[in-house]
């Protein structure tokens, strides 16, 4: 039963269009227990530890994606959907560093007007949400990242978000540079232009 369980999992994984929880797998196979599931993953995780393709977890759902040292093999030119602007990077990193955080809090960050299509970018790309509103005077609606951001981005969690000193010591940030610049610089280092469709871009992170 384990083996056939191990195959399913790892056949559902396979076929499936976008990454899965263990409820939503456990879900689609059926009589599968949740911890079962879960046992599943780890044997088939482990399994792949040292194959070409690797079995992860991300924002608590799971999937397979190409082993990070044999990227470079497979990189091919692909259209970028689109280039985040220079606001649309920093406004993208303060919401993942300060999440949940209202439009006015960004502003406030920033030091600058932040355009409603900023964050409509964003949140087209499906990597800003909206995640309810403050319970202050007037209700802001705040923002938070969505799962689909960790994935784009290789990170099992905020946690995995590079601190100051790693920014630093990657060379992507001068000693004089404050808190402020280091999340303006941290998901996309590429293009400081405007929003553009047809462009190639590589993944700011990879």
């Amino acid at each position: 039963m384990t083996d056939e369980l191990d195959r399913a999992v790892e056949a559902t994984l396979f076929a499936a269009e976008e990454p899965m929880s263990i409820a939503a797998l456990a879900a689609h196979l059926g009589e599968a227990a949740a911890g079962d599931v879960r046992e599943a993953l780890r044997r088939l995780a482990e399994h792949y530890g040292d194959r070409g393709i690797r079995l992860v977890e991300r924002a608590d759902r799971w999937h397979f994606q190409t082993a990070p040292d044999l990227a470079h093999i497979l990189r091919r030119e692909r259209e970028a959907v689109r280039r985040l602007s220079r606001a649309a990077t920093e406004v993208l990193a303060i919401v993942a560093y300060h999440e949940p955080v209202s439009r006015a809090e960004i502003e406030a960050i920033r030091g600058v007007q932040t355009s409603g299509g900023t964050l409509d970018v964003l949140m087209e790309a499906g990597w800003v949400r909206v995640a309810g509103r403050r319970e202050v005077p007037g209700r802001p609606v705040i923002y938070a990242t969505t799962p689909e951001f960790l994935q784009h981005f290789g990170l099992e969690s905020r946690k995995d978000l590079p601190g100051i000193d790693e920014l630093k010591a990657a060379g992507l940030l001068d000693p004089v540079d404050d808190a402020f610049e280091a999340l303006s610089m941290l998901p996309d280092r590429a293009d400081e232009s405007d929003v553009e469709a047809g462009n190639e871009a590589a993944d700011p992170l990879d």
